[in-house]
């Protein structure tokens, strides 16, 4: 008697796509019906649908996605049980923070002291300063020509009360900016979170050991090298976290803001929206045609660190896994190492792009017409001001505050666009860590030091230092 064949279960992928298809036709159905609790089963069927996607793909990048949806729809209902959840995404910031001063300080010691060309390390430098420089300019133009094409500010009328924002207006002189480079306790930097300063330790403490004789050089570089090693093996376990933390995150911003808010805002956030896409369209995506990024593996690699950046609002929550994430690519590790945190303070792109469109709005909501030599004295005070403002919380804000006050503008503009900053700081910090990896892959090009078809060493894998352009091509 021939055995009964089991009955074969359908593809998760398929049940995913049915389950979202007919969650999003239930969940339309109750909003043209205007019954809530029809639209509340849809909802969550289509996100049965991502759990399964989730479960199929095994990837952190597709936990991310389902988590973001999960969070958002949780914040949706359960306003009060979304923002509760914060302590979760707070908890995943606390331990990423944890990450960075020993991550840069490790693989920063071991590229540099790890060979003895030290005129690589300059150049690198002046070829990263000189990059920033050129792409935030861009920025800042573009931010200043879509909100005068949209002139998102006219119209908007002053609230009766507004919150005060509790954040002081800083007026940065270039001597503030300049001295805010260097450190003047490295325990106090670390403390701070300030990255750049961290980063000027790291590479003169790195050129120190470069200059001492083997005997003594060795022992510091192999802790500095174990400590990359240890490092780069603890992003990997917070990272099991990730799901968890930015879930949570978007449970929080969704639960204490409502989407009641985007309405009365919805021009301004549009054209800041629409605005980095063209940065990113004709900015960002000729550079790397121009410099043979392969756009397809970036995107791979950059994926789950942008994720990261956008639902926690924060550069330094992706900046571990993106260091990971490019030296998988084929950048080598003191390259991502001096690149991607020194342009967490100069090549802010998004940040930049939205100082220059929301001063500007400021005058705009206010009445205040401004000639265009006016717009550009702001703009060029911004190239100065928006540099340098690495671990400062809520650092934008401070900068355009201290803008206002700078021009005579209005603070309740400012204050009036706060309940909206959050879903404008979730785009231009995704474009902030985009722009830096870019960044990075880019220079990593120009130094010939880009390898097309990677190494299949693990991430972990200590490289020796920069190669100099003839090692590269077999001179002496």
């Amino acid at each position: 008697m021939a055995e009964a064949v089991p009955a074969k279960r359908p593809p998760l992928g398929l049940v995913a796509l049915v389950l979202i298809a007919g969650g999003a036709l239930v969940a339309s159905a109750g909003y043209f019906i205007e019954n809530p609790s029809v639209g509340f089963a849809g909802r969550w069927v289509a996100i049965a649908g991502f759990v399964a996607y989730g479960l199929k793909r095994r990837s952190l990048t597709a936990w991310i996605l389902v988590s973001m949806a999960v969070g958002a729809e949780i914040g949706h209902d359960w306003p009060a049980v979304g923002q509760g959840a914060r302590i979760l995404s707070q908890i995943f910031l606390k331990l990423i923070k944890t990450i960075i001063a020993p991550l840069l300080f490790g693989t920063l010691v071991v590229g540099i002291a790890g060979h003895t060309n030290l005129r690589q390390v300059g150049r690198l430098g002046v070829k990263s300063l000189i990059y920033f420089e050129v792409v935030t300019t861009l920025a800042l133009f573009i931010g200043l020509a879509a909100i005068n094409i949209t002139r998102a500010g006219v119209g908007v009328v002053q609230p009766e009360a507004l919150e005060s924002t509790g954040i002081a207006a800083v007026e940065q002189t270039t001597a503030d900016v300049i001295l805010h480079v260097f450190p003047e306790n490295i325990a106090r930097a670390v403390a701070e979170g300030q990255v750049l300063q961290i980063v000027v330790f790291s590479v003169l403490f790195g050129i120190a050991l470069a200059l001492l004789p083997e005997p003594k050089r060795r022992p510091m570089l192999d802790f500095a090298g174990s400590l990359a090693e240890t490092m780069f093996k603890f992003t990997n376990i917070v990272m099991y976290f990730a799901p968890i933390g930015v879930g949570a995150a978007i449970a929080y911003t969704v639960g204490h803001m409502g989407l009641g808010i985007l309405v009365s805002l919805f021009k301004l956030l549009a054209t800041l929206y629409l605005a980095l896409t063209f940065f990113l369209l004709f900015v960002l995506l000729p550079i790397a045609l121009m410099a043979r990024v392969p756009i397809r593996r970036f995107l791979a690699a950059i994926a789950e660190p942008v994720s990261i950046a956008f639902a926690t609002t924060s550069s330094e929550a992706a900046l571990p896994l993106a260091m990971e994430r490019l030296e998988q690519l084929g950048v080598p590790r003191p390259i991502v190492a001096f690149v991607m945190p020194t342009g967490y303070s100069f090549n802010l792109d998004g940040t930049t792009l939205y100082l220059s469109l929301a001063s500007i709005f400021v005058a705009q909501a206010a009445g205040i017409h401004l000639s265009f030599s006016q717009q550009l004295l702001i703009v060029f005070t911004l190239m100065l001001t928006s540099k340098g403002v690495a671990g400062v919380p809520r650092a934008a804000l401070v900068i355009l505050l201290g803008t206002a006050a700078s021009f005579n503008l209005p603070e309740w503009p400012i204050l009036a666009i706060l309940g909206i900053d959050e879903l404008m700081d979730m785009a231009r910090t995704s474009v902030n860590v985009l722009g830096n990896c870019l960044a990075t892959v880019v220079i990593a090009r120009s130094e010939g030091a880009f390898q097309d078809t990677p190494a299949s060493t693990a991430p972990g894998h200590i490289q020796g230092g920069l190669a100099t352009e003839a090692q590269r091509h077999g001179g002496s």
